[in-house]
């Protein structure tokens, strides 16, 4: 428990931008939907793969939702719902 005290502490003297090391940036999120029959990740990896092509600077990505399509009692594909983060040009 004194150890999570002593976190606190050292995150009250520092900033969120000092620990991460983050430069200043503008980003923009958009969300996509991936699509795969092999597995989240391969739906995840489709959906930046294709952003890819028309989105430049992307970051990061966060996802949202996993749901998929069941035909006859098995996976049929695997559809996960991605953020994606990337910066404005200057």
């Amino acid at each position: 428990m004194q150890e999570n005290k002593n976190a606190c502490k050292h995150m009250k003297n520092t900033t969120y931008k000092e620990d991460i090391n983050m430069p200043d940036h503008t980003y923009k999120k958009i969300e996509l939907t991936g699509s795969s029959a092999v597995g989240l990740q391969d739906a995840i990896e489709n959906a930046i793969a294709k952003a890819s092509k028309s989105i430049h600077d992307m970051r990061w990505f966060e996802v949202i939702e996993t749901r998929g399509h069941i035909d006859e009692g098995k996976i049929a594909h695997w559809q996960v719902t991605i953020k994606i983060g990337f910066t404005l040009d200057e």
